[in-house]
């Protein structure tokens, strides 16, 4: 900034008070004659000076004490002077110096430095999101397959978890009162039943449980009866219902449990292949009004991802399988689990939040990691029997 744009006249000489007086004795002190063109010292304590460096010699100690013209109550008159160094005011920052036009220069930024493109980032923290995921599938593989009614334990346990998560966000977000306690009763039924007694059974319980939510609701207030009913029913079927087809599944003989490690190996590697091949390649939108992130270059990473894997499991982990059927498997298994991830994607936006909970580091809560789990056991459960029959 050069010093005609701060108010000084042409030719003037150096700016700021004579060094030889305080800056109180400025009104009404004629300069010297050497000293250039007359100016009026007052009037440029209008604007703000240009900062300067006093040359060596001058009485700039003597004067500190007129220097604060914000805070300098005993010196009313010098309220209006200018400093002869630093900020206008004590709280304001010094002016930071341009930079250079010779990029590298030391102490400085070349223009270059502020267009370099930012890190893309993968949006969580994956190093805790993979201790995690390890850790959930150790649990699940040694439960699988040392002791099955463990493993049916575990999904009990998830059920009944991602209940209370879909409960509380429905009070908190939208005061709906959905009773817990029929449904995680009713949910460990279903799917205990589911494996015990077939289909069937899981259906008695699904039927029992959505009566138990209509009358332990009547013990409360009639208003808002039938929403938070059909939130309970909604609730029952989303969650434990559908849950009780990998228990189908596991039931299956001689290979329920290579068909339950078949159905979670596809829709983790579907979701792994959505997320590698979008974070890197994803430019098209999939569904931006419910799941922005989403795009349609990660459902092709899915497919092919899926696909792959199905053909593999099919061929060396399920009995009379063959590889064509792992291909149209797979391609099922991405599109189950993209509509289930969408699906809760919808639910979350009508919710207003982000996570179903916080259980999980890097994940958010259960619910946020049986999205695509939920929708997908059906569907891999039904292709199971009609390729090589219910077991």
């Amino acid at each position: 900034m050069n010093e005609s744009s701060w108010g000084a006249p042409p030719g003037a000489g150096q700016w700021g008070p004579p060094h030889n007086g305080p800056a109180s004795s400025l009104r009404g002190v004629a300069p010297p004659a050497s000293a250039g063109p007359v100016y009026d010292w007052a009037d440029a304590a209008q604007t703000r000076p240009m900062p300067i460096v006093p040359e060596p010699g001058g009485h700039q100690d003597d004067d500190r004490e007129h220097r604060d013209i914000r805070n300098n109550r005993d010196h009313p008159d010098d309220r209006g002077a200018a400093r002869l160094s630093g900020p206008l005011f004590r709280d304001e920052k010094p002016q930071e110096p341009m930079p250079t036009a010779f990029p590298g220069s030391s102490g400085h930024h070349s223009p270059q430095d502020s267009e370099k493109p930012k890190k893309k980032s993968a949006g969580r923290n994956l190093r805790a999101a993979i201790g995690v995921g390890v850790g959930l599938g150790v649990i699940i593989i040694a439960s699988l397959f040392v002791y099955k009614p463990v493993f049916i334990g575990v999904v009990a346990i998830a059920v009944v978890v991602g209940l209370w998560e879909l409960t509380s966000r429905l009070a908190e977000c939208k005061d709906i009162k959905v009773p817990l306690v029929p449904l995680a009763v009713g949910g460990t039924a279903m799917v205990v039943a589911g494996y015990v007694r077939g289909a069937e059974g899981a259906w008695v319980a699904m039927a029992l449980t959505a009566l138990a939510v209509l009358v332990w609701r009547m013990t409360e207030a009639p208003e808002n009866y039938l929403r938070d009913v059909t939130a309970g029913v909604f609730a029952a079927f989303y969650v434990p219902f559908l849950a009780t087809f990998v228990a189908l599944m596991l039931a299956a003989e001689p290979d329920g449990p290579q068909r339950v490690m078949t159905f979670l190996l596809l829709t983790v590697v579907s979701d792994t292949g959505a997320y590698a091949v979008g974070w890197r390649f994803g430019k098209h939108k999939l569904a931006p009004r419910i799941s922005p992130g989403k795009t349609r270059e990660g459902l092709v990473g899915a497919v092919l991802f899926a696909m792959v894997a199905g053909a593999l499991c099919m061929e060396f982990l399920i009995k009379h399988g063959a590889w064509w059927q792992g291909l149209l498997l797979g391609l099922a298994v991405a599109a189950s689990a993209t509509l289930g991830d969408l699906g809760e994607s919808m639910i979350k936006r009508d919710l207003g939040i982000k996570d179903m909970g916080t259980l999980l580091p890097g994940h958010g809560g259960i619910m946020d990691r049986l999205d695509s789990l939920l929708p997908t056991a059906p569907v891999v459960w039904l292709l199971f029997v009609i390729f090589v029959g219910s077991g």
